[in-house]
């Protein structure tokens, strides 16, 4: 088999598909508005794609999925760090890329994200690589939640070597790490970039089993807290808690300086932001509180699941 464009986009329309169907039927009570889009070709983009968002709903206060298919006549900054032989370079991204924001605050923000990006000179063969991943943003922890959602993320990986959960919760924690506050975004997962090991077919299969186990390691814990009884006090905590997530995604995110600085879609781009959101000056929770233990135990990397049965 020979990777092509054709058959990521392929793949990536179709799991933007089953997810919004999944998340629909788990909260039941709105439906995904379905937003399609064209951009007009520009000198820095052009492309379209599919923005889906469910607001308001029983379950999930905002949840946001899109699928993308862009291209332009030259690779944005962002996307070249790593390679500067394809600076300036023509390229077509494509990926899905969803951010849920429950309405309970037992139930924890996700995120996930699949991509390919491919590139080259005229004359050059076009150069594919892939990135994406999962991780987990609670507000109230648990550790059964914590620890199946890692080993979700542990096993998609095992069939592409022992090294790669190590590795890519590593470079999970290191990445949604909100520096100016030196402090983590959430519990973590998994994140890889610039993934081109054992050739594109090898870098495709890897994504896919990233995007088929997300379901899987997600509904289960939305089903187990989506009911539990939660006041004011949750509620503020939880606003406060978003406003780092917010902080994450401005300043730091690579992905969002990716599409911000190639001229994309800004409302689709900036689907991941929580619908409310608060900040508090200097605001800390009270010693000993399930909110202080949310910080001092949860936010604190550390190995959720033993590692893979090695060869």
């Amino acid at each position: 088999m020979t990777t092509t464009n054709a058959q990521v986009r392929d793949y990536l329309q179709g799991l933007q598909t089953r997810i919004v169907a999944a998340l629909q039927a788990e909260d039941g009570s709105a439906r995904f508005l379905s937003d399609p889009w064209q951009k007009a070709p520009s000198e820095l983009l052009q492309g379209s794609g599919v923005t889906q968002i469910l607001e308001d709903g029983d379950v999930f206060e905002r949840a946001g999925i899109g699928f993308s298919d862009v291209s332009g006549p030259r690779l944005p900054p962002s996307a070249t760090e790593h390679r500067p032989g394809l600076a300036g370079a023509p390229f077509e991204a494509m990926g899905v890329s969803l951010v849920f924001h429950p309405r309970n605050p037992y139930v924890p923000t996700v995120h996930m994200n699949v991509r390919m990006i491919s590139a080259g000179h005229a004359g050059q063969e076009p150069v594919r690589w892939f990135g994406g991943g999962m991780d987990l943003t609670p507000y109230y922890g648990f550790e059964e939640d914590c620890v199946h959602f890692h080993a979700a993320c542990r096993d998609c990986l095992a069939p592409f070597g022992n090294d790669k959960y190590p590795r890519f919760k590593d470079w999970c924690d290191t990445y949604f790490f909100n520096r100016h506050r030196n402090e983590p975004r959430g519990v973590g997962g998994i994140f890889f970039d610039d993934f081109d090991e054992g050739g594109p077919d090898n870098g495709f299969a890897l994504l896919r089993a990233v995007g088929d186990a997300f379901l899987p390691a997600y509904l289960p814990i939305v089903q187990r807290r989506r009911d539990m009884a939660w006041g004011e006090r949750e509620r503020e905590h939880q606003l406060h808690r978003r406003g780092r997530y917010v902080e994450f995604n401005l300043v730091w995110d690579r992905g969002t300086h990716f599409g911000l600085q190639s001229g994309g879609r800004s409302e689709s781009i900036l689907l991941s932001m929580p619908p409310r959101v608060a900040w508090g000056y200097r605001r800390q929770p009270e010693p000993g509180s399930p909110e202080a233990e949310l910080l001092e135990r949860y936010l604190a990397p550390r190995a959720w699941v033993e590692p893979a049965v090695q060869d």
